[in-house]
């Protein structure tokens, strides 16, 4: 993964109009419950965030791409739990991590609408607890609410830590 990680990075680096499709597509498989259990983008996103201050890439619509896309993937994920109920944990790949649905499913129940907030940043809980909150019917426009708000801050945190990182480097490298 780490190679795929350097190898978006340059891309996105050498091809700046592709920075917000590719951030928009890795939040989104992220934000996906069973991709983002196979293959974790945040690493690049966090890559990609330190090429902001770097190369020029505009912060802004880069911020909004990986928000959207956290988001529709939550968004799905949810879709998913709400239509296929408790036949999703005997799917692959979570029937091979039988703990994570019970404990997004713990999650949700204990902490109901704040849980997409919280669980968006943890990451299995960021896999499960969407489809947790549509297995338990949680009301649709509360979820969405928390959902794309939490998208927002979530793609935020990553772009920029990875934005101060290069910034630290960037300093060091100098004082050095």
């Amino acid at each position: 993964m780490e190679d795929v990680a350097r190898g978006l990075t340059d891309f996105v680096r050498d091809h700046q109009l592709w920075a917000a499709p590719i951030v928009l597509v890795l939040a989104f498989g992220e934000s996906l419950a069973f991709i983002s259990l196979l293959i974790p983008a945040w690493g690049a996103l966090v890559a990609i965030g330190a090429l902001i201050g770097v190369s020029g890439i505009s912060f802004w619509p880069i911020w909004i791409a990986g928000g959207v896309g956290a988001a529709l993937g939550d968004w799905l994920s949810y879709w998913f739990g709400f239509k296929f109920k408790n036949r999703v944990a005997e799917m692959w790949p979570l029937s091979r991590y039988p703990d994570l649905l019970p404990r997004g499913e713990a999650f949700v129940q204990k902490w109901g609408v704040p849980a997409v907030y919280i669980g968006r940043f943890f990451g299995p809980l960021r896999a499960t607890v969407p489809l947790a909150a549509g297995i338990f019917e949680m009301p649709y426009w509360r979820f969405q609410f928390a959902n794309w708000i939490s998208a927002l801050i979530w793609s935020a945190a990553l772009l920029l830590f990875g934005d101060g990182i290069s910034k630290i480097v960037e300093w060091i490298w100098r004082v050095v």
